[in-house]
């Protein structure tokens, strides 16, 4: 595309300045829900990816949609993204896609509604779903190990805690609180389960924005002061990281 549209003014970016560290660390998510949402879909002829970040939903659906369409407001986010010869990457707020009408059979937004005009937003995929169409936002929020493990990660979470944007409250509240503009759909229960080692999970904790902001206003690493703790924790080899998901689905 030429040149890049302004941004929302809406628009929060905590992520551009390390996109490569957040497309490195940040989990996968399952098989089985691409292949629940294409199914709860009346065609699969064109998804929009929204705030697509390291592009790994976009990548998922090509798997199902003729072609994607993936949106980020970081020109940065983008450039690091997966690419794939039936994803259309665009740099554009959520709030204004530039998708014709009635053109998307599904919409995905994973770990970003919340840093959205949520009513702007769900404006603009209700302009862009085609009939029977899908819109599907999901989130997840701190993971689970085992309960050693899980005593430093909460440590170390909750020593963030002033640094936390405040729409992360919408994530542990697991999205409960807003309301979808169309008739939902009840959903299965998706986890992301990884094998992971101690040097993964270090990494995705200094993804956090909160461990950024934290390191860049007050110079503390609240992660490498616990990662001793961490590390005696964990053992050597793999363990298996679990994030459940939060999904609400909606149809056209």
């Amino acid at each position: 595309m030429n040149g890049a549209p302004p941004e929302s003014p809406r628009f929060k970016d905590h992520f551009s300045g390390h996109a490569c560290d957040y497309s490195a660390y940040r989990p996968t998510y399952p098989d089985a829900l691409f292949e629940f949402l294409a199914a709860c879909c009346a065609a699969r002829r064109h998804a929009w990816d929204c705030a697509t970040g390291s592009g790994q939903t976009a990548l998922a659906l090509t798997a199902f949609f003729d072609r994607v369409t993936a949106t980020d407001a970081s020109a940065e986010q983008v450039a690091a993204a997966s690419r794939h010869p039936r994803i259309d990457y665009r740099v554009t707020p959520a709030e204004s896609s530039g998708l014709d009408d009635r053109s998307v059979d599904l919409v995905t937004v994973s770990q970003a509604l919340h840093w959205f005009d949520i009513g702007r937003f769900f404006e603009e995929a209700r302009r862009v779903l085609a009939a029977g169409g899908v819109l599907a936002a999901w989130s997840y929020d701190l993971c689970r190990v085992e309960p050693s493990c899980d005593a430093v990660i909460g440590e170390i979470y909750e020593a963030l805690d002033a640094f936390w944007p405040p729409e992360r409250r919408l994530v542990e509240a697991r999205y409960a609180g807003i309301e979808m503009p169309l008739a939902e759909i009840a959903a299965p229960t998706f986890d992301m389960t990884h094998p992971w080692t101690v040097d993964d999970i270090l990494g995705y904790m200094r993804t956090w924005s909160a461990y950024r902001r934290c390191l860049k206003e007050t110079g503390v690493d609240e992660v490498a002061k616990r990662e001793v703790r961490l590390r005696a924790a964990w053992g050597g080899g793999t363990r298996d990281v679990r994030w459940p998901l939060a999904l609400r689905i909606g149809r056209a």
